[in-house]
């Protein structure tokens, strides 16, 4: 095959149309039609920001009696999940309920919207999604947004030896419509709907503004001519990476920080063009505010600025203006997003100087998870099959992992004798006895700083690629391993303020693997306990003999043929095996019969995994019946009989196929399971 052949496969992967599409121009005649079939081109930046969110959708969802929306925006589907962001949907609705009054003009568009939190609480990837997002909104026909370039204007002199001049603060074209007659344009041509409304405010840039004065005095006032011989409009499309649109500030140290970089500076080469520094055309309108124009800016650690980048951000924010040096007050249309940290908040809350900044700012916490499932969401991104190569990862290696994670933010309870354990797993909607939702609900309002303290995702998630590293050679990774690395570098972790906040790490850590020992013993009872035969014959002579009970019956024993009274020692030992009381027993059969009748009436028939309760009593009788048969503490010694080997080869298979474990994984926790119980034979 020819390279030309090769080259030609590529070029076909284009999509001509969508390319015309991006790059359309034309005259301000055709953009005003497009105003008038469209008018949400002319949306301002809050107003955009605020729709391409909600374009994604909203899921609305109830959480502690508490209505709250979802919005699948931060769920990053413009690149696959790269950027998603789990178990922060209060703080999340929060920012788009400020960016909701803002579009509506309610007074946030007139605020610095400041995302505060600890480090590692993903306020820098909201800023970043948030950029991307109106990126590549953009792109779509429901995001379009348009500028203009001056055009033949090598005849004028006005761009030198250029003919063309785009706007170099890419504005709004209506913008061009002199500010005494725009009211009476919007109502007379018609120009928005109910929905959007045709605002034309702000003036010119200072560069336009002088093209535009010098063309009016060259036609002697007909407007005209001016934009019909001079202005051709064109789509824009935001682009971080070409500073279009989407804007970056990043403070250096105080030495070297330079207010140009954020209003733009003189282009020293032009001045002898144009033959004054205070030419507008000899100015670089490139500083992070101009080029932000029309879009966003972030401020990466906003309280890190000098005090004399005050003023420049105040009056953005305040006014929608910067000051170029040398040029007047010139417009802006952008929303200001910066990100600080728990420390640097601080120092701006003790600092007289930035009382103003203080007031133009609206704060939204951005706090560490506090809900297991959505913390173990964040590792399985980051250690997804890719990214793991064929390692293993053993069942429940993440869940420990963020455990422990979330229960060092967690404040410890004040009241109802709860366990930090115990509150976790309310908070992840587990329902513990003699809990509602109103009492999860009282104990998230007791905590004052829940979320913002305690351990970094970051933390968790270098541990966990040390454990893959230093195992490589396993093959696969457990639990113990990961709380090993965690607890080895909790010695020198940077962020830890205290010894006594070092040993409260370690002590949940302890609290972490009792926690899992009960998971896995309770996974290996469910493993012995999975014979289906075994037991739905036992829930079948359960069921038998709890009908005989109910309707004062016998049962017929199936080896003797004889009637016999219901077996009550049989019944017990399962009952026993869900705390059911000798006080309850009636009531418990009764609700199981009753059940079986509203299933029949239903047409449904009544299996032994029907109800969660019995389910449970079942497998825990079938175990404490069949571990002693299968001798699972042999295990930790050296002698096997082969009897014994095959019903651990049943039960390490089960582990394999139901559970997610691998050879290696599995029989380390057969192993584990087994000294478990070898230490409980000793104790009795």
């Amino acid at each position: 095959m020819s390279t030309t052949d090769l080259i030609s496969r590529i070029a076909a992967l284009q999509d001509y149309d969508r390319y015309r599409d991006l790059h359309w121009e034309g005259s301000f005649e055709d953009y005003l039609h497009i105003v008038r079939e469209r008018p949400q081109v002319t949306r301002n930046a809050f107003q955009r920001l605020y729709d391409m969110i909600v374009s994604f959708g909203e899921e609305e969802y109830i959480d502690n009696k508490k209505r709250l929306v979802r919005y699948p925006f931060f769920r990053d589907p413009i690149d696959g999940g790269r950027d998603a962001i789990f178990g922060l949907d209060i703080p999340l609705m929060r920012l788009v309920h400020v960016l909701h009054a803002a579009a509506q003009g309610y007074g946030p568009e007139r605020r610095i919207i400041l995302l505060h939190g600890p480090v590692g609480s993903a306020k820098s990837t909201i800023a970043r999604l948030l950029k991307k997002g109106l990126e590549a909104y953009s792109r779509t026909p429901e995001g379009a947004l348009y500028t203009y370039k001056w055009v033949n204007l090598r005849e004028t002199g006005l761009a030198g030896g250029d003919d063309e001049m785009p706007s170099p603060m890419n504005e709004e074209p209506l913008r061009l419509i002199p500010p005494e007659w725009r009211e009476r344009v919007v109502r007379e041509l018609a120009l928005g709907n109910d929905r959007y409304r045709v605002r034309i405010e702000g003036d010119l840039n200072p560069a336009c503004r002088f093209v535009f004065r010098h063309l009016m005095e060259r036609y002697r006032g007909d407007w005209g001519k001016v934009v019909r011989n001079h202005v051709r409009v064109r789509r824009l499309v935001l682009s971080e990476k070409d500073r279009v649109g989407i804007g970056t500030f990043q403070p250096k140290d105080e030495k070297n920080q330079d207010s140009t970089e954020l209003t733009g500076d003189i282009n020293y080469r032009k001045i002898a063009e144009y033959g004054s520094d205070s030419d507008p055309r000899a100015f670089n309108f490139d500083g992070e505010f101009n080029i932000a124009n029309r879009g966003i800016i972030e401020f990466v650690e906003i309280l890190k600025l000098d005090v004399a980048f005050l003023y420049d951000l105040l009056g953005a924010t305040q006014e929608h203006k910067i000051k170029p040096k040398k040029f007047p007050q010139t417009d802006i249309d952008e929303v200001i997003i910066g990100h600080t940290n728990e420390a640097e908040y601080k120092k701006l809350l003790g600092n007289e100087f930035m009382e103003a900044l203080r007031d133009r700012t609206i704060k939204i916490d951005i706090p560490y998870i506090t809900k297991l499932s959505e913390e173990v969401r964040i590792y399985q991104k980051d250690f997804n099959a890719d990214r793991l190569r064929g390692k293993h990862v053993a069942p429940h290696t993440f869940e420990v992992a963020a455990m422990w994670a979330v229960t060092t933010r967690l404040e410890p309870p004040r009241k109802h004798q709860l366990s930090v354990l115990q509150k976790m797993k309310l908070y992840d909607g587990k329902v513990l006895p003699g809990f509602t939702q109103d009492n999860v609900k009282e104990l998230r309002k007791e905590a004052r700083r829940e979320g913002l303290e305690g351990i970094s995702p970051r933390y968790v998630q270098d541990k966990i690629s040390n454990a893959l590293v230093r195992q490589g050679t396993e093959g696969y990774i457990n639990p113990f391993m990961v709380l090993n690395e965690l607890e080895k570098g909790l010695d020198h972790h940077s962020l830890i303020a205290s010894e006594e906040q070092r040993k409260r790490y370690r002590e949940l850590i302890g609290v972490v693997k009792t926690e899992y020992e009960e998971i896995i013993k309770n996974e290996v009872q469910r493993a012995i306990s999975a014979d289906e035969e075994a037991i739905q014959r036992l829930c079948a002579n359960y069921i038998d003999n709890v009908r005989a009970y109910t309707l004062k019956e016998k049962v017929k024993n199936p080896f003797t043929g004889r009637d016999e009274p219901p077996d009550e020692r049989l019944m017990r030992s399962i009952e026993e095996k869900i705390d059911i009381p000798e006080s309850r027993k009636d009531d418990f059969r009764r609700e199981i019969m009753n059940y079986i009748g509203a299933l029949a009436i239903e047409g449904k028939k009544f299996e032994y995994d029907t109800n969660d309760r019995l389910r449970r009593a079942l497998e825990m009788k079938l175990f404490e019946d069949q571990k002693d048969s299968i001798k699972l503490s042999s295990l930790v010694s050296n002698v096997i009989d082969r009897e014994t080997q095959d019903k651990i080869d049943v039960i390490k298979n089960r582990l394999i196929k139901y559970y997610g474990y691998n050879e290696a994984s599995a029989t380390d926790v057969l192993t584990y399971v087994a000294s478990i119980f070898a230490r409980g034979d000793v104790k009795s």
